[in-house]
């Protein structure tokens, strides 16, 4: 995490399983992201940078950034 002149931001690596899982995961979640958390897939892996204003501000969407791949994860592994 990094603060530069009045903005926060965090990278994120997130590993799945298989880059198919990644995919699956990253597609389920990237409508949610536009404007807050800039994500893309890197075979296997998730990579999202988020910026924020605050660091209350950027707690705030990383929490949700990670619910939402949390509840597509389960889905994903179930199938």
């Amino acid at each position: 995490m990094t603060v530069e002149e009045n903005r926060v931001t965090c990278e994120i690596v997130l590993r799945f399983p298989s880059s198919d899982s990644a995919g699956k995961v990253f597609h389920a979640v990237e409508q949610d992201n536009s404007g807050y958390v800039d994500a893309k897939q890197e075979d296997d892996s998730i990579v999202a940078v988020i910026n924020a204003s605050t660091l209350k501000s950027l707690l705030h969407t990383l929490d949700d950034f990670l619910s939402c791949v949390s509840v597509a994860e389960k889905i994903v592994s179930k199938k």
